[in-house]
Parts: C-alpha cells; structure tokens; sequence
C-alpha cells in the first residue's frame, strides 16, 4: 500500500490530506466534485496494482456542521476505533455549535465490554485488590487512546466498569447479592481506597 496508494497520493493529489493505517484509509476533499474524481482516479489506480476497493467500505462522505448544512446520503463514518459524525459542541463562550468531531465507536466500547466482561466473569475467586491488577491495564489502555478526543463521552461510557464491579461482588459475596447492598459496598471500597480502580482515579466511582 506504501507504492500503490501513499506515493501515489502524494503525487498525484498533493492538495488533498489523507490518513492510511494497513488497508484502512481516508482522502479529505473541498468539494462532491473533487471528491468524485479522486475516487475514480483511486480506483483506476487500485486497478492497475492488481487490488481493489471494499465495495461497502469506500463512501464518500458529506462532513455536515454549522458550515456544511446540506443533505447527502452518508453523513459519519468509522476510522480505527472512532466514529466522526456531527455533534453538538460548546466553545469558549459557552455557545453551543453544530461540529463534526470523533468519539469512540459503538464498535469499540462493544470490544471493551466484551473485555471487561470476560475479566469479570473469570476473576471471582480472586480478591478486589487481584481483580484491579487484572482490569486497570485494560481500562489505562482504553482510556488513553479514547481520550484523545471527546472525553465526556468517553468517560461516561468508562464510568459504567462500576457496574461491572456490582456484578463481580454480588456473584463473590453472598451478602451482597442485593444490587443496592453491592453499591453500598463498592462506594465504601472507593472511599477507602480511591485510586485502586484506574477510573476511580479519573473521579468516576461508584455512587450508591
């Protein structure tokens, strides 16, 4: 792909910013018009090294915010774990905006579900301190690369691992299979040891 597409691009289209990790990719263009003919001439390219373009995959994709307020049929799209898509923003002044920003992926947090799941479910003959040292390299790695953007939205959905802790206490405990003594329980971990979960760290503990 370093001969096929990134030198062909910067010869080529040497006005048009564009992103590639392994055969995922993105062009950025000015206009509908631009970007028709970019992706023609993408795909006679790909033609000619034997390779072609994911028939599903490739869209072209209209960046709609305050500036670009007009209809088109694809208006988000998915690049390594993020999903960019208009969204209502706040600046400086506190006014509210109509942007076009990332934020991680419906995708992604099903991944980190599925992690923190497998690691809850695996771990409850193991003591809370155990289970911390099992989780928070999880939760480290998620929360630094999603955090990079959006991080409300990121924290909010990182925020939700406390339950996954009510579940791997209520399934351990038997005094604690009641979901409100579990809660209870968790945030009196959390006041007592406030940095043993990474995300406690964050200020994101348990509320009862």
């Amino acid at each position: 792909m370093h001969y096929a597409f990134d030198k062909w691009m910067e010869i080529h289209n040497p006005d048009n910013p564009w992103a590639r990790y392994a055969d995922d990719g993105l062009i950025h263009c000015k206009t509908k018009a631009e970007a028709d003919l970019v992706l023609e001439n993408l795909r006679k390219r790909m033609f000619e090294c034997k390779l072609e373009l994911h028939p599903e995959k490739t869209k072209i994709i209209y960046c709609k915010d305050s500036n670009r307020t007009g209809k088109y049929e694809h208006t988000s799209f998915d690049f390594l774990g993020y999903t960019f898509r208009t969204r209502f923003a706040r600046n400086k002044r506190g006014q509210y905006f109509v942007s076009f920003t990332p934020a991680v992926s419906k995708k992604a947090i099903k991944s980190f579900n599925q992690r923190i799941r497998e690691i809850r479910r695996t771990t409850t003959f193991k003591s809370l301190e155990q289970l911390a040292l099992d989780i928070n390299p999880v939760i480290r790695g998620w929360a630094n690369y999603f955090g990079c953007y959006n991080q409300s939205e990121m924290k909010h959905k990182l925020a939700k691992v406390n339950l996954a802790l009510v579940l791997w206490a209520r399934k351990k405990y038997k005094k604690l299979r009641k979901e409100s003594c579990a809660w209870k329980w968790l945030k009196r971990c959390a006041a007592t040891q406030p940095d043993l979960f990474a995300h406690w760290r964050m200020g994101l503990r348990p509320m009862a």
